[in-house]
């Protein structure tokens, strides 16, 4: 993903609520969010050129998701960062166990953001910074930096996401904010080691180009009484619209949980 926005038990009755994108070039091979064949308690999109994914939920609403750390000149031929997230998906840790054991391999990644949860609690890390931490409830944002890092379109998303918590159960308010491809003025825009053309077109939540774009927005959340909504929206070129696919179950581990 190259934005994720996140409300953690913010709503009295959606104690979790994620608004994505999910940039990339759109040569890369990909496959959208369905349940796995070979592990059909994951829910996530595949990355059929490096093998893992970008965001993912399973049934009983463990969540991973992972952003890009942008800095060209530490980019090196490593392996895939979305194997982390299908790792912790198909398997059965805790996420502060997942990231106490991933601390000392998460040097043979290029550098990552880290979002995983159980239900019960939510943890970020980063390789860039070495931090892992349990979030305390509140509102939170990332993009290719680490988490909370004010570039515009976090800002702008963190407030656009608040404003949406009222008119869930809806959720047209979180993917237009998603789709929200206004570029920042070039004063406002950080320096990451792209070019000054590249940094405008990326300032946008939703970004738009013939070769590179946001490939899909995927907005979740889970009801204190149980209940899991996935909903994604995938893009091709120049903003065309592809598939829509929802899902909703109840998660048993999060009656209580709340």
């Amino acid at each position: 993903m190259c934005l994720i926005l996140l409300a953690w038990q913010v709503h009295p009755e959606y104690p979790f609520i994620v608004a994505a994108n999910r940039d990339e070039f759109f040569v890369r091979p990909t496959k959208e969010a369905d349940f796995w064949p070979e592990a059909p308690q994951v829910l996530a999109g595949r990355d059929l050129q490096g093998g893992g994914t970008w965001m993912g939920v399973t049934r009983n609403a463990h969540f991973a998701a992972l952003t890009n750390y942008r800095n060209p000149a530490q980019n090196q031929p490593l392996p895939s960062r979305g194997a982390l997230v299908s790792d912790f998906l198909t398997g059965n840790e805790p996420p502060e166990n997942y990231l106490m054991r991933l601390a000392a391999s998460g040097i043979h990644y290029n550098g990552y953001n880290l979002l995983l949860g159980d239900g019960q609690s939510l943890w970020w890390a980063s390789n860039v910074s070495g931090e892992q931490k349990q979030l305390a409830p509140g509102i939170y944002g990332i993009s290719n930096a680490l988490l909370d890092t004010l570039w515009p379109k976090v800002g702008a998303g963190k407030t656009a996401l608040m404003q949406a918590l009222n008119d869930l159960p809806s959720d047209q308010a979180l993917f237009e904010l998603l789709q929200n491809d206004n570029i920042h003025p070039a004063e406002n825009l950080p320096k990451t080691g792209v070019t000054p053309a590249w940094e405008s077109l990326l300032s946008a939540a939703f970004v738009k180009s013939p070769a590179y774009g946001t490939r899909s927005s995927t907005v979740l959340y889970q009801r204190c009484d149980g209940w899991v909504t996935f909903d994604e929206q995938t893009w091709f070129p120049h903003a065309e619209r592809g598939n829509r696919v929802r899902h909703r179950w109840l998660a048993e581990n999060l009656l209580t949980t709340f």
